[in-house]
């Protein structure tokens, strides 16, 4: 039910309330302990209003996330959040779908659901996440077929699930690179370990979203209802009232509009099947 009512991912709220964090009627919260919208539930000491959250009830919106901006909530150093600039809610909170490094713009996903956020990040369900990347270095055959075969990087297997040279010249060259995970900065440290340095990361899709033309830098487009149920479809979820279905996920370890493509469209392009290990950090 927290996680439903957007105050973070599932995964995030477990780790709350091993630490000691929730309290439910004067105890100390466990872990798939079972409440109800008469529960008086507190995190951190403060009171949480608890509705029976559906997906009937949530919200999402796109976002063009441009380079500046930090994906936390707060900043010590006091630049300037994504959160920021989002619209603002009353008995909810936006959850980011992934992240984005500072340096890198593009598309971002918010919903108020963090089991939808929770589920849209899984590494099982193998989401494409695509990025133009501008490049600078040598690159040559031999390290384009290193990147698509996998390369080790901290112990773990990264691959782009395909490469698509655009067109240019000079020393800086533009890619299309396609992800099913999320590692901490993978595109840059892959491309960094053939030799070349990403001078410039745009995510242009994340399943079958993608960032138009019309959604400029710094601008958010909130879903329509038809448009959230594709949302949900892309998580494994089913959108209806009240009621939310959805098939059991194994534990992590760790204004303008457009609509959504079908999902399979968004990923025809890709043939692997084969699963690995990942950390789901920022996306970039």
């Amino acid at each position: 039910m927290l996680a439903h009512a957007g105050l973070g991912s599932r995964r995030e709220i477990e780790d709350w309330i091993r630490h000691g964090r929730v309290e439910v009627d004067g105890k100390v919260a466990v872990i798939g302990q079972q409440v109800g919208v008469q529960s008086r539930v507190l995190v951190d000491g403060r009171r949480i209003q608890l509705n029976a959250a559906s997906p009937a009830s949530s919200r999402a919106l796109l976002y063009h996330k441009p380079v500046g901006q930090i994906c936390s909530r707060q900043d010590p150093q006091g630049r300037p959040t994504v959160f920021d600039v989002l619209p603002r809610l009353r008995g909810q909170r936006w959850v980011s779908v992934g992240r984005l490094d500072f340096n890198t713009s593009g598309l971002m996903l918010f919903t108020t659901d963090g089991e939808l956020a929770n589920r849209l990040m899984h590494p099982s369900q193998e989401i494409e996440r695509e990025y133009r990347c501008r490049v600078r270095g040598q690159v040559n055959p031999t390290n384009l077929r290193r990147l698509s075969e996998g390369i080790l990087l901290g112990g773990e297997l990264c691959r782009f699930e395909s490469i698509r040279t655009q067109p240019g010249s000079g020393t800086n060259h533009w890619y299309s690179v396609v992800l099913k995970e999320g590692r901490y900065r993978e595109v840059r440290r892959m491309w960094e370990s053939v030799g070349c340095t990403v001078s410039r990361l745009v995510r242009v899709r994340y399943g079958s979203f993608r960032l138009s033309r019309e959604l400029k830098s710094g601008q958010h487009l909130e879903l329509q209802r038809s448009q959230q149920n594709g949302l949900y479809r892309l998580a494994g979820m089913k959108m209806g009232r009240g009621t939310l279905h959805s098939r059991q996920l194994p534990s992590s370890p760790a204004s303008t509009r457009t609509a959504p493509k079908d999902k399979a469209k968004a990923n025809r392009n890709t043939g692997v099947k084969r699963k690995r290990p990942v950390k789901r950090r920022n996306d970039s």
